[in-house]
């Protein structure tokens, strides 16, 4: 491609992605934090092909295919993480039917059961889906786990050091008590496996069964101040970051 005549202006690229107004996407130029097919450019006058560069801003890949869709749901409890139910029960593809135009397979990143609540991604991007759930990858989960009974000191450490379920061994990345009150404890955990109710078979393998469970960070992405039952689309930095962390 010729830069000079073809192509589209770095800068415009970033702003239309949604990373900075074209101003500051220019000073980010300037300032060696861009680069393109992992050449840092600061060339102002650069000009890329959108569909097939790679764009980088501060490491984290840039989204520009705008087929592309990426979406952070606050699944409710009791609602399935499937697309439809034959039963008539809900479920996340309810939350999303009127928000996607077009035939657009999309893939869960990390299901939930029905009992859990929290964050839930979803993508038609199928590389990044796989990598964010291979444990490989280590993205981190993080949950808020409300648990029957007090939980006693040593609790994290056993979890950290790792326990032994029916499927294999498992050991908890982070392990923090955030509340207890009388006969319940609320404790926060992060983990980078996803096998099937692994919180909850893990806690009640130690003996403090589930009481409630919600799902408040994939890697990067927090669930935040997002209302439970709501969706919304991932940021440009978001998604970026995500990218980063499976190497993508």
């Amino acid at each position: 491609m010729n830069e000079e005549t073809e192509g589209v202006r770095l800068q415009k690229v970033l702003s239309q992605a949604g990373v900075a107004s074209r101003r500051v996407a220019e000073r980010m130029i300037m300032d060696g934090r861009v680069s393109v097919d992992d050449r840092i450019v600061t060339e102002m006058g650069t000009r890329v092909d959108p569909d097939n560069s790679v764009i980088r801003v501060d490491g984290a890949r840039i989204k520009i295919d705008d087929t592309m869709v990426y979406l952070a749901i606050n699944k409710e409890r009791g609602m399935h993480s499937t697309m439809s139910d034959d039963q008539g029960r809900a479920c996340v593809g309810d939350l999303i039917e009127h928000r996607i135009r077009g035939n657009k397979k999309l893939f869960h990143v990390g299901r939930l059961d029905a009992d859990t609540a929290g964050l839930l991604i979803l993508t038609n991007d199928g590389e990044l889906a796989h990598r964010l759930m291979h444990p490989s990858y280590e993205v981190p989960k993080t949950y808020l786990a409300t648990l029957n009974g007090t939980v006693p000191r040593g609790i994290g450490k056993r979890l950290k050091d790792g326990i032994e379920l029916d499927d294999g061994p498992i050991k908890v990345d982070d392990f923090a008590m955030v509340d207890t009150v009388p006969g319940k404890s609320l404790v926060k955990v992060t983990l980078h496996e996803g096998r099937k109710r692994l919180v909850r078979r893990m806690f009640a393998a130690v003996g403090f069964p589930v009481y409630e469970l919600v799902r408040t960070d994939i890697g990067s992405v927090a669930l935040g101040e997002q209302r439970p039952g709501s969706i919304r689309v991932l940021t440009s930095k978001e998604v970026g970051e995500l990218y980063k962390a499976v190497g993508m």
